[in-house]
């Protein structure tokens, strides 16, 4: 293998770790369980209930109401919606960011 080849190889790699630790932040809740169903786990964290969604990927034990129980989730924008007319104070637009790439 010569130097050019390495080197192509080195920078794919360094290419694929980038993107293989772009993962969202995850985050946890630990409490009693309230209420359990196919889409959901209730939590109760303090004087909170907490409700975690859960699909069929969704791993871990089988669980029941009053089970003590750490849940480990990360979150993830489902829909996102850009307000138009009066911006609060510190907020861009698209229009504010290409204004001031044009300057």
């Amino acid at each position: 293998m010569n130097i050019k080849s390495l080197s192509v190889f080195a920078a794919a790699a360094l290419a694929l770790t980038s993107v293989a630790t772009a993962a969202p932040k995850t985050y946890q809740v630990t409490g009693p369980v309230l209420e359990v169903t196919d889409s959901m786990i209730a939590v109760q964290k303090g004087s909170e209930r907490w409700e975690i969604a859960r699909d069929a990927s969704t791993k871990g034990e089988a669980v029941k109401v009053g089970d003590r129980v750490t849940i480990k989730y990360s979150m993830t924008a489902t829909q996102v919606q850009v307000k138009t007319g009066d911006k609060a104070e510190g907020e861009r637009t698209s229009s504010d960011v290409g204004a001031a790439k044009k300057k």
